[in-house]
Order: C-alpha cells, then structure tokens, then sequence
C-alpha cells in the first residue's frame, strides 16, 4: 500500500483535499450542483530547505494547515448557502479581512487558555506542586478539556453533516492508498478512521505536552504561561513528526497500538457518510490527484520518499 501525500479537511457541505503542489475544495451547493475553490500550493517547507527540518516542518505545517483551511471554510460558508442563480461573492472587502483575522486570534487566545493556563491553575488550586505530580495531574485536566471539546462537538447538531463528510474524506483516502476505484460505493466500504486525522494529532500535542510541561515545572507567574504557550509550537512539531512516521507504517503491529488511542477519539470527530457526501470528497479529491508526486507515486505503488505527511 503506498503511502500517498494527501491531506484534507470537511468543511460546511463539502471537502477541502491538498496535495504538495494543489489545493481544491468542493462544495455541494443547495440546487445539487458542485463548486470548486483550485489553489496552486507551495509549502514554505518545500522553498526554504531548514524549515523542512524535523519538528520544526511541523510548526509550519499546522500554521499552513490552519491558513488554507480558514479560506476553504470561508468559500464552504458563501456557497453552500448561495441562491440558485446569485453570482458569487466578490473578495472580501479590507473590513471583513480584519474581522476574519480578529476571530482567529481571539480562537487561539482563547484555546490557549482552556488547554494550557486554566489547566494550569487548577492544578495549583488543588495543591500540587512536584515537578511530575504537577505535570501529570495538569495533563489530565489538558485531556479531559479536550475530551469535554470533543463531546461537545459530536452533540452540536449542526455540526453532523460536517462530522458526515470528515468520514468521507478519510474513507476517499484509504481508497487512492489503496488504489481501489474512486467510486461512491468503492469509497463507502473503507474505514472512517485514519491514522493521521487531526483529532489524532490534537491528543498526541496532549500527550507530548504532559512531558515537555514536565520539565517546565509549576507555572509561578505570567513569564511560565508565556513560556507554556511559546513551546506549543514544539509541541506541534514533534506530535506532527510522529503523525508523520505513524501514517508511513500504520500497518506495523506496534505503531497500530500506539495509535490506536487517537484514533479512537476520531469517533466522536467523523460520522458515516452517506453516497452523496462521498462523491463530494471524490470531485475534490480528483482536482489535486493530478499532482506529478501523488501521480509518480501512485504508479509506483511505494512510500513517498522525503515527501510531507499532511495531517487530515
């Protein structure tokens, strides 16, 4: 099975899939009828070779991740909505740039306090201050904050659909690494769980932030959340790394019990698709299969050498 370079994301009535060197969104819009969003994409890793060092590709990544996914639910949210017959939007003007730019600051202002300080403080509150004592109790609340996040999530009734076509672009790339057709209902008989999900990647960043906070110790003022909160990207990196090695040896006996604990919260961040769905994340799919690597690869039907595993 080869491993291919491809990563995605379920956006509002649709699937945004990127390759090295593409990125492509398609939308089903409220008259049946497909819209696609088509990007060249060109990761800084690629052009400035020490980015692409270990660990520190994958704290650009997640930044690159979250920018391209930003725009894909942005164009998701104008055509899913859109009447039949309206003509698409135009750019968005300076003042709505600001306030896209505003909400997601204040969204990792406000994940950096659920899942680093307030953690934090409660484990203070509760009295424990040993250097591991601390670090464990406070990286239990870490996951239960992120538990409690993804309940939350699996519950919110709008956000069903979304959960529907996340399970059908994890199935659409079991599929191409399998080389079996792309078809609705090829694509529908593979599993909804996929080793390098972002829900994965979120509890590994748990997991490695219980160690490396360790060493931190007890935050004792604002100077130890801030240093907290500047080895996150660290954190991400090295999550990303083992993401990374996971997905090229998933099938190996050991990596299927290391991983096997994140994948199981992807239950509660993925829904079965229905036939529908998966024919969307296949249009979307198709638009970046074309990429000379994932073509070469394909053929090839062997791991991807050197290239980037892209967290779905």
């Amino acid at each position: 099975m080869p491993f291919l370079p491809v990563g995605g994301q379920a956006v509002i009535e649709g699937v945004m899939m990127r390759s090295p060197s593409r990125m492509a969104v398609a939308v089903r819009r409220p008259d049946g009828t497909l819209a696609f969003l088509e990007r060249p994409f060109a990761s800084i890793t690629r052009r400035f070779k020490p980015l692409g060092w270990p660990v520190l590709r994958g704290a650009i990544s997640l930044f690159e991740t979250l920018g391209l996914g930003i725009s894909a639910l942005n164009f998701s949210a104008d055509e899913a909505s859109r009447e039949e017959g309206a003509k698409p939007d135009a750019r968005p003007s300076p003042g709505q740039q600001v306030l896209q730019l505003v909400t997601v600051v204040l969204s990792l202002t406000l994940g950096m306090f659920l899942f680093v300080i307030l953690p934090a403080r409660v484990t203070g509150w509760l009295g424990f201050h040993g250097r591991v004592g601390f670090g464990v109790v406070d990286g239990v609340f870490r996951l239960l904050v992120f538990v409690l996040y993804l309940l939350l999530i699996s519950q919110w009734k709008e956000m069903r659909r979304v959960l529907g076509y996340h399970g059908a672009e994890h199935k659409s790339i079991h599929a191409i690494e399998r080389g079996a057709p792309l078809t609705p209902e090829s694509v529908m008989t593979f599993p909804r769980l996929h080793p390098r999900c972002g829900t994965s990647f979120l509890f590994l960043v748990v997991v490695v932030s219980v160690v490396v906070f360790s060493f931190i110790g007890k935050p004792r003022g604002v100077g130890d959340h801030l240093l907290r909160i500047a080895c996150m990207p660290v954190i991400a990196g090295i999550a990303f790394e083992f993401v990374r090695l996971s997905g090229r040896h998933a099938t190996r006996p050991v990596v299927r019990w290391l991983i096997w604990p994140g994948m199981q919260f992807q239950r509660l961040t993925t829904r079965e698709p229905d036939l529908e769905m998966c024919a969307v994340a296949i249009a979307a799919l198709e638009r970046v299969r074309n990429d000379e690597t994932v073509l070469a690869l394909e053929r090839a039907g062997v791991p991807a050498q050197g290239e980037m595993a892209f967290i779905q």
